[in-house]
């Protein structure tokens, strides 16, 4: 027993000396000139006081390692009577001091310098030489020189400092002088590499070889055998090879069999039926199988479930191929039809709520519908309230059906604007305009102006106020007052008067209302000095009665289904005006007036847009009285009578007709967003005092281009205009300013 206590005894004196061995008692840095010793110290896993342990040893030197600054890195320990000493030993990479780039010709020392990670107090180290290396050819490939290459030059100065020179070397351009093909035997090489983007080079092409768009091209060819009915063909390799300082491509293909369409089959499905869904699939007997046609077919299926709000739907397909015929299995998990529980709109920090929730043609409780929620963003949009950010946040599943919530992102943009301008026209001399007029004002889509035209000719006040949703109805309720006093060609009319309307939506067609209006206002006619012989017998006639009264009513139709108001590409813009003046409304003027527009539109390649309008123009006067000069028509100019490459009212007589007939058509493209759009037009048009006297191929015709800019500064508008009769060039200006 006693032996065997003094055996415990000195192994426990053996382990407590151990302990007191290990024990760190001190720790040195040597070698570092540029790293702060405290940053050392932060990075290694022990400090004094710690027991030696060789894995904090290890993850210590790691840590240091990925500073990326030291060469070499070693850590040393000494024993001491009472514990040990730790030395860290480190070699620093060199600091760059001084940079410079020779050889370049193709590419500037400044482009390098912004590629590359390479800057005065970088520590330079070959892992940092390969990466630069690899930066600066990259990019002359880039320019078709895959020959170029990097040499570096240093020179070591006092403090671990160097200067690196790179000596680039660009080599001779290198193009594609070949590309290969093998394996086709079905299509021919020349229709597969009409297809391709990659180019041998040629009197027009540089044959640059493009990785990117090399690897694009590889799924081109895919594709295009897809779409012949080779779904088994296949990319086995490729290579690219210098041949003579310049590239050979050979592209190694497999095409397999042609298949095609056979039946299809359908599993799963409950809401619609087998019959309805195989319709969706349109194919001809033996026709050949289009797997890129079965694919979009395939979506007409996706669109009619999540149309009726199966949106967790999925749809397997399996290809079932039999003697080059291909079935298709069509296997349909519906699960549940999601509901919209909550609709959110968040951002508007001017337009009240319920203004917005107006547009909405989806409702919470109603089936989640893609077409009814792109309409409502649509129609929020077309408000013209908003920026065009405007969006739909993921729906939100908020329960086990799948039921979601909706947010809808908008951002209210400056609605008033403070419209001013100058143009100087032959009818009218100088003439200015200063304009106030807010089209949501406080909130609720009440839209209200305040206009002022002054010039040589003319000076005219006109005071407007809209209520589009009076009482929160969808009924219209809107006024005018107006006092104008407007010089013509041989005579001047003062105007002073108001109206009324009244408008609603028609529930039978979308996007459509009616407006009613009364109208009623004095005129004074007074024909101008030295023009007495000139004037017609109406207008001597109307400056010997003094101020007369008019009594009108107008009712006008109009249908807006532009997908956007600011650039639309589909759908379409018609109006129907009709007044009537006299008569049973007394007043000392009897006519009848009506004005028909129609525009279309229609999107094209890319993101061009072709607009076309037709305006056609009817007044007669009855009751034995001629219709008054100033309710004729005066065709030229901008507006909604111009013809762009004539002056205002400069078209038809001189007194205004009585007919017009005006086409326009535009094709336009925004410049970045549809708040920039840069158009080409030509316009046509004329008036006449009888429609026997129309003729087409007199039409007076102007074209030119032009732009519109949605500002922060309001509308900005510029056409340039070719006058085809008269040969010479007409400007047209719109500009406006928010506040």
């Amino acid at each position: 027993m006693k032996k065997i206590l003094i055996i415990i005894m000195f192994l426990i004196a053996g382990i407590l000396l151990y302990a007191e061995n290990s024990l760190i008692l001190e720790i040195n840095t040597l070698g570092n000139e540029n790293i702060e010793t405290e940053l050392i110290r932060s990075l290694i896993m022990f400090e004094v006081g710690d027991n030696y342990n060789s894995d904090d040893i290890a993850e210590s030197i790691n840590n240091l390692y990925q500073l990326g600054v030291f060469k070499d890195i070693s850590i040393d320990k000494e024993a001491l009577p009472q514990g040990l000493s730790i030395t860290i030993y480190v070699e620093e990479y060199p600091i760059v001091e001084q940079i410079k780039i020779t050889g370049t010709k193709k590419l500037s020392d400044k482009s390098i310098k912004d590629k590359i990670n390479l800057k005065k107090g970088s520590y330079w180290s070959p892992f940092l030489g390969s990466e630069v290396r690899n930066k600066i050819t990259e990019e002359y490939k880039l320019k078709g020189y895959h020959l170029a290459d990097v040499e570096f030059e240093s020179k070591t100065i006092e403090g671990n400092r160097i200067n690196i020179t790179l000596n680039i070397d660009e080599g001779s351009k290198v193009a594609i002088k070949n590309v290969k093909i093998h394996g086709n035997k079905e299509i021919t090489t020349k229709k597969l590499l009409g297809k391709l983007k990659t180019k041998k080079a040629s009197l027009f092409r540089s044959g640059k070889f493009d990785k990117d768009k090399f690897g694009e091209d590889l799924d081109i060819l895919i594709n295009y055998y897809n779409k012949k009915g080779f779904i088994d063909a296949r990319i086995i390799s490729w290579e690219k090879n210098l041949i003579e300082d310049s590239f050979v491509i050979d592209i190694y293909l497999v095409e397999g069999n042609q298949f095609f369409f056979g039946k299809v089959f359908v599993k799963g499905n409950e809401r619609f039926t087998e019959e309805l869904i195989i319709s969706q699939f349109k194919f001809k007997d033996e026709e050949v199988f289009n797997l890129e046609k079965f694919n979009n077919q395939l979506g007409s299926v996706t669109n009619m479930y999540y149309e009726e709000g199966y949106i967790y739907a999925t749809f397997d397909h399996e290809l079932k191929k039999s003697d080059r015929i291909v079935n298709l299995q069509l296997n349909i998990n519906e699960n549940n039809r999601a509901k919209v529980r909550k609709i959110s709109i968040v951002g508007n920090r001017k337009t009240k709520e319920k203004v917005i929730r107006r547009q909405l043609v989806i409702s919470p409780g109603d089936y989640f519908q893609q077409s009814k929620i792109m309409k409502s963003q649509q129609n929020i949009y077309n408000m013209g309230f908003f920026e065009p950010d405007l969006h739909l946040s993921n729906p939100t599943v908020i329960n086990q059906n799948g039921d979601v919530d909706l947010v809808i992102n908008v951002s209210d943009k400056v609605s008033g604007s403070a419209n001013g301008g100058i143009a100087l026209n032959s009818q009218d001399g100088l003439v200015g305009q200063l304009a106030v007029s807010h089209n949501n004002l406080f909130g609720n889509s009440w839209q209200s102006s305040v206009k002022w035209e002054f010039g040589t000719n003319t000076s005219n006040f006109s005071f407007n106020f809209t209520n589009p949703y009076f009482r929160d109805s969808s009924t219209l309720l809107g006024t005018d007052l107006y006092l104008t006093n407007k010089e013509w060609e041989t005579y001047k009319v003062k105007t002073n008067g108001g109206s009324i309307r009244l408008g609603h939506p028609l529930g039978f067609l979308n996007y459509s209302k009616f407006i009613v209006g009364y109208s009623l206002y004095a005129k004074k006619y007074s024909v101008l000095s030295g023009h007495e012989d000139d004037a017609s017998q109406t207008l001597q006639d109307l400056d010997d009665s003094s101020w007369q009264n008019t009594s009108s009513i107008s009712l006008s139709f109009s249908r807006d289904h532009r997908d956007n108001i600011f650039f639309p590409t589909s759908g379409s813009n018609f109006t129907l005006y009709n007044e009537i003046a006299g008569g049973p409304l007394q007043g000392d003027f009897n006519f009848f007036k009506q004005i028909a527009q129609v525009s279309w539109y229609t999107k094209t390649i890319w993101k061009l847009a072709l607009r076309t309008k037709w305006r056609f123009g009817y007044v007669t006067g009855y009751g034995g009285k001629e219709a008054p000069p100033d309710e004729r028509f005066y065709v030229g100019g901008t507006g909604a009578d111009g013809v762009r490459g004539y002056s205002d009212r400069s078209i038809g007589p001189s007194e205004g007709g009585l007919r017009e007939i005006i086409f326009s058509t535009e094709y336009s493209a925004p410049i970045g967003s549809d708040q920039i759009v840069g158009l080409i037009f030509f316009d046509a048009g004329n008036c006449y005092n009888k429609l026997e006297e129309f003729n087409f191929w007199d039409m007076k015709t102007g074209a030119g281009v032009g732009i519109r800019i949605q500002s922060p500064f309001g509308l900005i508008g510029f056409d340039y205009a070719h006058n085809f009769e008269d040969k010479v060039w007409e400007p047209h200006f719109q500009f406006g300013t928010t506040f």
